[in-house]
């Protein structure tokens, strides 16, 4: 994993020259760049590997996949949004770059993130252009943004639909969506058929709903040095999250449900990677 993530970094510095006008690259390259578990690209490269695909190819796919990332948590810090200060352990973007620069920062990262995709990927017409629409999809108003305005709305105590309902919406989409773009661009580049892709849905599904569990439960009892960001915080603000919702013990609980899945469906592949990072996940919480 730590090849990957080494492969991954070198390339987005490679992708992301400081031109002019200086700021806007500086401020892109600056949130893409900070140190991370690059989750969501390792598992696009993974994903194509163990399905038989070039995972050289799915490369510029997977740095495309981070800068969206990028993108969200940019906009995510904004003071009109979650408003903080700090991302991995480093002062947020727009207390870097100033509020008119992150957001111009994250638009920046919207686009040019598919051009990635167009410009420097080694495969057929066709598959860019599925690549592509994946991206726009699982990016935009139908998931990552409509998981976003729930989001936000929930705060207001704004519900459309039921609390329950609500969570698993905003996480599906807010969360989900970006492993399922993961390992959906990944399938795809590997030409996986149908079955396959819906096997691919069903974990990065559960992985993601398992994923931000685990973020919802640490918010509460981690510290500002594990995971980098203000702690408490949801809480603090009314958040609708795992824990407020159901309490420790039964986010606990509805994290193994949805990581059991995940293991069922991954052993029957070959992927220490992705076996590996379940694991890591499920330790942490071990105790807790």
């Amino acid at each position: 994993m730590q090849t990957m993530i080494d492969l991954i970094d070198k390339k987005l510095d490679e992708y992301l020259p400081i031109i002019y006008p200086e700021d806007i690259f500086k401020a892109m390259k600056y949130t893409v760049t900070l140190p991370g578990k690059r989750l969501r690209p390792v598992m696009c490269l993974e994903t194509t590997r163990m399905l038989g695909g070039d995972m050289n190819k799915a490369i510029p796919t997977a740095c495309a996949i981070e800068m969206l990332h990028a993108q969200s948590l940019i906009h995510d810090d904004l003071p009109c949004m979650d408003n903080d200060d700090f991302r991995r352990g480093n002062p947020s973007n727009h207390k870097v770059f100033g509020e008119a620069n992150a957001v111009l920062a994250g638009d920046a990262l919207l686009t040019f993130a598919p051009q990635l995709i167009i410009e420097k990927s080694e495969l057929s017409p066709e598959t860019v252009l599925k690549l592509v629409h994946e991206f726009t999809k699982w990016g935009g108003a139908y998931a990552l943004i409509a998981g976003q305005v729930v989001d936000i709305e929930s705060e207001k105590g704004k519900f459309v639909k039921s609390p329950e309902e609500t969570l698993q919406f905003i996480h599906n989409n807010k969360t989900g969506a970006l492993f399922k773009l993961s390992m959906r661009t990944g399938a795809i580049i590997a030409n996986a058929d149908a079955e396959v892709m819906k096997e691919i849905d069903r974990f990065a599904q559960n992985f993601g709903l398992a994923f931000q569990i685990y973020d919802d439960i640490m918010d509460e009892i981690s510290s500002f040095e594990e995971l980098g960001k203000t702690v408490g915080k949801d809480k603090n603000s009314g958040k609708l999250t795992y824990a407020s919702l159901y309490g420790l013990e039964e986010a606990k609980n509805k994290f193994s449900s949805h990581i059991n899945i995940c293991y069922d469906i991954i052993e029957k592949y070959d992927s220490e990677i992705i076996s590996g990072i379940i694991n890591k996940l499920s330790s942490r919480l071990t105790g807790v």
